[in-house]
Order: structure tokens, then C-alpha cells, then sequence
């Protein structure tokens, strides 16, 4: 019953979005981002169970563990959880995050070594659990936390960082792991997002050991999966210390915001530059051509970097370069119902989430910069 009136809640709040007037035409990505997310709401969220749906073709829908997973994997609902904190900061007074952030508790596993979101519902047929998915968990909550001081999202994250540390030993010269009980290979998306939530708590905190942590981390990853070009692998093998050199934008991100983050906390030029050398090495690859290289949700990772490194290098190249791709897909890949697409249909929640997540940024960028 509580999930339910939520989420009926959640349904008012989107109608009202819906009637909002349109107040002139600098206003594009904003009114993108209410008419994707009032799209999110009537197609992807199942009222009568209180679950997110992760694909609208039940053909498409996955099976796993030898069960269908009719709704949404974790995955998908930490894109959410990012996408609408960065909607309620454009639009203040409309209050999404706590609806999501209950639909999360879905998911939440208290099995040892320490309790984590798990990657399916808990009480239909839970899966493995992730470190990548708790990490992402865990910087939106301390994002949340800065923003609204309400001490359950600093709890959470602390939660997500100890969780995560289950996730590291001395294989390869240390590291963390990918998915609990699987130590085949350590990868940049478990450790770069690794960094970002000990930077945030030793910021809000101001607790030595998760700076130290953070250096620990920042250092092996930019040892062992770091290219030539300043971009970085997907991940590195345990057995034989063989790379996966797949180059995927949000690797990328989230260790080119790792660099902000230790610029602004230890004000040494050194992370500065370096941040500054993989946006460039980022824009000519990911963003020189007509359309996004890769998944809308790892785009919305880099973005966040993109954003955070205006506060220090006010060339808005890397922000241009992204809209140019941003503004080919609102031409090209939606159709007529709202929804993006591709050749197989409609795209998941996890893509629809980072899209959502792309939109909101924007329409805050447009608030404060000339974007034409």
C-alpha cells in the first residue's frame, strides 16, 4: 500500500510537469528533459506491482538464473536515481529522488560479507551484486546528501563505500574487483567510480582514509588500465594481466572527474592538468564524429565530468561537442510517442535513465550559458 501511494504521488508530480508552460525557446533542453520524463512515467514504471519495467517488449526482457525478468534489473535504477537528482535541481520543487530512492530498498541484500543492492529484486530472485552498481549508489547519495544536508544519503554512502572495499585485495598490486565472486578480471568501471565516492566522503567527512584510499585507487587503475592516448581500458585480466582495451565513454568519465576532485581537495595543478589533457584526448575521439560512440547512460557519466571541469577550464569545447551529438539524437532516434529508439525498438531504461540524466544537465547549462 505505501509503495502504491507513492507512487500515485509520482504520477501527480509528472502530470503537473506536463501542463508546465513553454516560456521561450532557450528552453530546449529543458523541455526535452519534462517531456522525457512524463514519457519514463507512462511507459517504464508499472503501477500496479511499484516496479520500473527495463524493456517494453516482454521478448526483450531478459532471463537469468534460469527466471524471466519481467522488471527492472539495479542497473536500470541507478540511472534513474541519477537522472532525477539532477531533475530536481532544475526543477527544485518537485521532489522525485525519494520516490526512486524507496523503490531501491526493492533491491537491497543483506548477505555477507555486508549488505549491497543486488542486481534484481530481492524478494522475486535476486542475482549477484555489482561493486560498479553500489558505487553509483553511492556518489548520487552524496550528491543528494550536499544538496539537501538529509543525513540518510551520507549514511548510504558511507554504506556503499565500505561495501565496496569487500572488493579489493592485492591481485595485480591491488584494485578493485568487479562482481562479487567473480575475480576473473578488475575493471575501470568498479574502481574509477571507486574513487569518486572516497574523494566525496573525504570531502563532506574530512577523514584522511578515504583520500588514502582514493590515491590507492587512482594510482593503480592509472597504472594498469590507463592508454597511451589518456583514455582507459575496460579492464585487465587477474590470471594473466591481459587488457580488454574496449575504450567506453563513462570509464573515461569517471576518471577524468577523479582528477577534478583531487585537484579541488589537495590543489595540486598536477590532477588539473591531467584532467584537462583527457577532456581533450575525449572530445576528439568520442565526440569528433555525428552521433554518441556508445550507450546514452556512459555518455551521461563523461558529461558530469564535462560539467564539474567548467568550474576550472571555461572553454565550453567539450560541452559543444557533446551537444552537437545530443541534438542529432533529439532529431533522429525518437519517435513519434517520445520514446528513443534504435532498429530493435524502443531503448531500455538504463539508456532512457542516462538519457533523462544528459537532458537535465543541459537544461542547467542552458540556464547559464550561451549553447547556440
Amino acid at each position: 500500500m505505501m509503495i502504491l501511494k507513492k507512487a500515485i504521488l509520482f504520477i501527480v508530480l509528472i502530470m503537473a510537469l506536463s501542463c508546465t508552460t513553454v516560456k521561450n525557446d532557450s528552453d530546449v533542453y529543458r523541455n526535452e528533459m519534462k517531456a522525457l520524463l512524463k514519457v519514463v512515467q507512462d511507459n517504464y514504471y508499472d503501477s500496479a506491482s511499484g516496479y520500473y519495467l527495463v524493456e517494453l517488449d516482454p521478448e526483450k526482457r531478459e532471463t537469468k538464473f534460469g527466471h524471466k525478468r519481467e522488471y527492472s534489473w539495479f542497473w536500470a535504477l541507478c540511472a534513474m536515481f541519477e537522472a532525477v537528482n539532477e531533475v530536481e535541481k532544475v526543477l527544485p520543487d518537485t521532489p522525485l529522488v525519494e520516490p526512486i530512492f524507496n523503490n531501491l530498498g526493492n533491491y537491497y541484500d543483506t548477505s555477507k560479507p555486508l549488505p549491497g543492492y543486488n542486481e534484481y529484486i530481492v524478494d522475486i530472485h535476486p542475482g549477484l551484486r555489482y561493486y560498479d552498481d553500489n558505487q553509483w549508489i553511492g556518489i548520487t547519495a552524496l550528491d543528494v546528501y550536499k544538496r539537501t544536508q538529509d543525513e540518510k544519503y551520507l549514511d548510504l554512502g558511507k554504506e556503499m563505500y565500505q561495501f565496496m572495499m569487500t572488493a579489493y585485495d592485492t591481485t595485480l598490486g591491488g584494485g578493485l574487483y568487479w562482481r562479487e565472486t567473480d575475480f576473473e578480471t578488475k575493471n575501470t568501471c568498479s574502481n574509477g567510480p571507486g574513487v569518486i565516492v572516497a574523494l566525496k566522503l573525504y570531502e563532506i567527512t574530512q577523514e584522511q582514509s578515504y583520500l588514502d584510499t582514493a590515491l590507492m585507487i587512482y594510482n593503480w587503475t592509472n597504472e594498469n588500465l590507463q592508454s597511451s592516448t589518456g583514455l582507459y581500458y575496460d579492464n585487465i585480466n587477474t590470471s594473466d594481466g591481459s587488457l580488454n582495451k574496449t575504450i567506453f565513454s563513462y570509464n573515461t568519465g569517471t576518471m577524468l572527474q577523479s582528477n577534478i576532485l583531487l585537484y579541488e581537495l589537495t590543489g595540486e595543478n598536477q590532477y588539473l592538468e591531467k584532467a584537462n589533457a583527457i577532456a581533450d584526448s575525449s572530445l576528439a575521439y568520442f565526440y569528433g564524429g555525428e552521433k554518441f560512440r556508445d550507450h546514452y547512460w556512459f555518455n551521461a557519466v563523461l558529461l558530469r565530468a564535462y560539467q564539474h571541469l567548467l568550474k576550472h577550464n571555461p572553454d565550453l569545447k567539450y560541452i559543444l561537442g557533446f551537444k552537437k551529438c545530443l541534438d542529432n539524437v533529439l532529431m533522429d532516434d525518437k519517435n513519434e510517442q517520445g520514446l528513443f529508439v534504435d532498429s530493435d525498438g524502443p531503448r531500455d531504461l538504463v539508456q532512457t535513465g542516462g538519457m533523462l540524466e544528459i537532458l537535465a544537465r543541459f537544461a542547467h547549462l542552458e540556464d547559464l550559458y550561451e549553447l547556440n
